[in-house]
């Protein structure tokens, strides 16, 4: 899956003449509405929905995860893999928002299976990526989240998980029973706020540590390309190793090849497939050129400064013993952006398993989802999911092979502007 979904990057990124240099195009079109156009939500709420999806424990706990098991070089080939994987997304959110079908009640739905059913007549293959994309929302897009949540809660101010995923159930319940319009306006306040926040306390640890980014961004680009282990320890893997974990990470957080985020790209209020496209596709350069490399720099500048910090923490935690030089406050303000990032994605994964939901089953099947889903952040909050982690990339690759079979045989439909 490693190889398919970067050759894909690869080729969508020669096939579409590197669209990625319009990435400030796609950030103005975010910001400004296409007037007089049907849709459900702004362009905005679909950037903000998409990212609530996909900013996550992955960008604090998979990035943390690549660097102790990859080293640092595993941060350049996690933010390589960004850079590409906005072509990727462009391609996904295009053919997405072309295929889209607009409803009886106005409403607007899109998203790969539909690519599949209408475009590569397909309804087998439309049906596989709706149903896979049914079990990642109540598992890695809904139980695993809750459990993080409470595993935050808990360890911060001693909560009970129960009472935990239960709040955290009723909270989300009362969102996603407005549907997509409530979702996305949830999420056009919610993501910028919890960026920020995270991003800030990044900073703060960047300024703590400014002697030695620069030291830390050559350690990095030169291990992402070294044969042999630069230096001993934690950071003392080879470029096999580097690219393995950092190609892997950078796939997961961003979740370009997916189709996820052309679920959303479909919902737009514009007439314009390209303009959405390159909307859809800043969310891949939020995600991982800019998120993911501002973890890495901490995390890696904290290890050359303060090599013993890390000493008792696991392979996930190496950004909490980076947080720990904020005195006072930095482990609760890493521990509220963990939860805030956990309930964005409850959101955004809501709304993707909603879809995936009433293709397979119709309309009146979404109040039933919408109760499971609740259900489902409960037991995720109380329960061990090990087994759920597991399998997320299994799910996850059911996911993205009918949807990169459908991009790719039908890339001469996707057009550029």
């Amino acid at each position: 899956m490693m190889l398919l979904l970067m050759g894909t990057h690869i080729f969508f990124t020669f096939r579409l003449g590197f669209i990625q240099k319009k990435t400030f195009r796609g950030i103005k079109y975010s910001v400004t509405n296409d007037l007089n156009s049907e849709g459900d939500i702004s362009s905005f709420a679909t950037l903000a929905t998409t990212l609530a999806a996909t900013i996550g424990t992955g960008n604090i706990v998979g990035i943390s995860t690549a660097v102790a098991m990859g080293g640092p070089g595993a941060i350049f080939w996690c933010w390589l893999t960004g850079i590409l994987g906005m072509a990727t997304s462009y391609a996904e959110c295009y053919l997405s928002f072309l295929f889209r079908r607009k409803t009886k009640d106005g409403t607007f739905l899109g998203g790969p299976m539909y690519i599949l059913e209408d475009g590569l007549h397909s309804k087998f293959l439309g049906w596989i990526f709706a149903f896979f994309t049914l079990i990642a929302s109540y598992g890695v897009g809904c139980s695993t989240q809750s459990n993080s949540i409470t595993a935050a809660t808990t360890s911060l101010w001693g909560f009970s998980p129960y009472f935990v995923g239960f709040l955290v159930s009723i909270l989300v319940g009362l969102v996603i029973v407005g549907g997509v319009e409530k979702i996305g306006q949830v999420c056009v306040k919610l993501v910028p706020a919890m960026g920020a926040f995270y991003i800030i306390g990044c900073f703060i640890i960047l300024f703590l540590n400014y002697d030695y980014i620069i030291n830390a961004a050559e350690l990095i680009v030169k291990s992402a390309f070294s044969p042999h282990a630069l230096t001993g320890g934690i950071l003392g893997n080879t470029m096999k190793a580097a690219a393995r974990y950092g190609i892997s990470r950078g796939l997961f957080t961003n979740e370009a090849g997916l189709g996820s985020a052309g679920i959303a790209a479909a919902s737009a209020k514009t007439n314009d497939p390209s303009r959405q496209a390159l909307v859809s596709m800043t969310a891949t350069f939020w995600d991982t050129v800019i998120m993911c490399a501002i973890t890495g720099l901490v995390i890696v500048t904290n290890i050359i400064k303060l090599p013993d910090s890390i000493i008792g923490f696991t392979f996930g935690e190496l950004t909490s013993a980076a947080f720990r030089q904020i005195p006072y406050i930095g482990e609760p303000m890493l521990g509220i952006s963990l939860i805030a990032f956990a309930i964005a994605t409850l959101l955004g994964w809501s709304f993707f398993g909603e879809r995936a939901c009433e293709y397979l089953f119709g309309k009146k099947s979404i109040n039933l989802y919408r109760i499971g889903y609740m259900v489902m952040i409960f037991l995720g909050a109380i329960m061990s999911l090990d087994l759920v982690w597991e399998l997320s990339d299994l799910v996850n690759a059911f996911m993205a092979f009918p949807n990169l079979i459908g991009i790719l045989c039908l890339h001469r439909l996707i057009k550029t502007r």
